[in-house]
């Protein structure tokens, strides 16, 4: 804690210092002033917890400067030190919030208790201005979070309390509309894949453009992955403007474009579920492949087509796997292309319900052939990165990225076929010794001998009769040994070289296996010598 002195004379400054008994009260930095203008550059620059003042000084007295303390450091205990006993200068002192008052000549006993006094309170007010801020804080932060929540919950025809209407900025109105933005998962990779930043980032722009307007608020719909909703209250007749700066300033800001789709009015708030979901179908059917600037939707809800299914092909692609050549695939992708982008038209909805299928059918082949099945990813985020900067989905990138993809299965494939003279597990087995000293996967022994992780796992365990983590293990365990018989090698130096990064838990392991630590295996090898 930090305490300031001021008064005119040096030797009631210098009493000050030698009567106070500072470190026991935690006071280790102090500092004097000679008047009140001095004062208040020292509380300027150090900003002291205690000040004690003399009453009458040059310049500025004690009473003014008291003022000046109380409007620009007002968390300070101010204590007056003075020769008179004057209920006039107490009165003042008192109504411009001193804490304390001392007489002169002082008594070193009453400094200290007046002192300690001070210093207890001063850490009381302290601990609550830190409990102050803290909650403080921690509203502000919660805010957006807890407007998302309750957002969501009310245009899913969840009441909300009154009073929270006008703290969320939410206006009552006769009538509503909302609209839909869609957050890519290329909105997110420009935030290094921060997902709150993200939204963070696209409400404060939609926000910033409603508040102006007073027409509307935004936020993100919890309910569903990827999407933020604005809610329109008024000034329904430039909505179609606004949604034109809304999208035009995120396509600058994340520089990528955010689909919008607006829904139809309703007179009421309980049905803005229902204006959401038309705005929905929107963007579901809107055509992914039109090269329009902007992708915004205001138009009637088209006419929901049927979705096509890969499932009607799954006869051509059987026959394709058969002849185990990519030129065999290739008539079957243009049909499907050719069947499924009629007229330069395929729908978001259409691109989700193949891509689904796709995965489903990839992964009944891959097991049937013991292959690894590739992961499955969500898949709107999979497809998220054949889309343009514009919005326009690449068609031919896609299909290039599914015939590598078909290729590479059907490399596979060939493979497996091809007769092999040694046992695939020895393989294995020789892959681990050569590489004991990394994390090895299992997903990567998977991809790197075209076999499943559980058909590996299976065999490996028939084989050797333990499973492969063990294994690894008792590799790593005999070659420390080995290297516990050179006295040069310290221990952690051994960790590292069997593949562990943390030398307590490598020290863990091996006692655990062989039942005593390291460094007690090493004495025993030399003692036995």
């Amino acid at each position: 804690m930090k305490v300031l002195i001021v008064d005119d004379e040096q030797h009631v400054r210098e009493g000050l210092r030698l009567l106070g008994d500072w470190e026991r009260y935690g006071i280790d930095e102090i500092y004097e002033a000679a008047n009140g203008e001095e004062a208040l550059s020292l509380i300027q620059t150090y900003k002291p917890d205690i000040i004690f003042s003399d009453m009458k000084m040059p310049k500025m007295d004690g009473i003014e400067l008291l003022e000046r303390i109380k409007k620009q450091h007002p968390t300070c205990k101010t204590i007056f030190v003075t020769g008179y006993d004057d209920y006039h200068y107490m009165r003042k002192a008192i109504h411009f919030g001193s804490f304390d008052y001392i007489l002169k000549p002082i008594d070193p006993e009453i400094l200290n208790q007046t002192l300690e006094h001070a210093v207890i309170e001063w850490k009381k007010e302290e601990a609550e201005r830190k409990k102050h801020q803290s909650s403080h804080q921690l509203i502000n932060e919660m805010k957006p979070i807890y407007r998302d929540r309750m957002l969501t919950k009310f245009i899913n025809n969840d009441t909300i309390k009154d009073n929270l209407y006008e703290e969320f900025g939410f206006h009552l109105s006769q009538d509503y509309t909302a609209a839909l933005v869609r957050v890519s998962g290329k909105s997110i990779a420009n935030f290094q894949g921060d997902r709150d930043l993200t939204y963070f980032t696209i409400l404060n722009v939609i926000n910033e453009i409603v508040t102006k307007y007073e027409c509307g608020i935004g936020f993100r719909y919890l309910s569903n992955k990827g999407e933020a909703v604005i809610i329109f209250w008024d000034k329904f007749a430039q909505i179609d403007e606004l949604l034109v700066h809304i999208y035009q300033t995120l396509k600058t800001v994340l520089s990528v474009s955010c689909p919008i789709a607006l829904g139809n009015q309703v007179d009421q708030s309980s049905k803005l579920i229902d204006s959401y979901h038309h705005a929905k179908q929107l963007l579901l059917n809107s055509n992914i492949l039109s090269t329009n600037e902007e992708k915004i939707y205001i138009h009637k809800l088209p006419v929901d087509a049927d979705v096509k299914s890969l499932m009607a092909y799954s006869s051509d692609i059987e026959l394709a796997v058969q002849a185990g050549e990519i030129s065999a695939f290739q008539e079957v992708i243009e049909r499907i292309t050719k069947d499924f982008t009629q007229d330069g038209f395929l729908s978001f909805k259409q691109l989700i319900h193949f891509e689904k299928e796709y995965q489903i059918i990839s992964n009944t082949w891959t097991k049937k052939y013991g292959l690894p099945s590739p992961a499955t990813d969500d898949v709107a985020e999979y497809i998220d990165v054949f889309f343009d900067q514009n919005g326009t989905f690449q068609l031919e990138k896609y299909i290039a990225r599914k015939t590598r993809e078909v290729a590479l299965f059907l490399t596979r494939v060939k493979r497996r076929s091809i007769p092999k003279n040694i046992n695939i597990i020895y393989d294995i087995e020789k892959y681990l010794q050569a590489n004991f000293d990394r994390d090895v996967k299992l997903q990567e022994i998977a991809e790197r001998f075209y076999l499943s992780r559980e058909y590996i796992s299976r065999k490996f365990k028939q084989e050797f009769k333990e499973n492969i983590s063990d294994y690894i293990v008792k590799i790593r365990m005999n070659r420390a040994k080995a290297l516990l018989k050179n006295k040069d090698f310290k221990i952690y130096e051994i960790a590292h070289m069997v593949g562990y990064q943390d030398d307590k838990y490598f020290r863990k392991v091996f006692k655990k296996v062989e039942g005593i630590t390291p460094n007690d295996y090493r004495s025993l090898l030399f003692e036995s010598k």
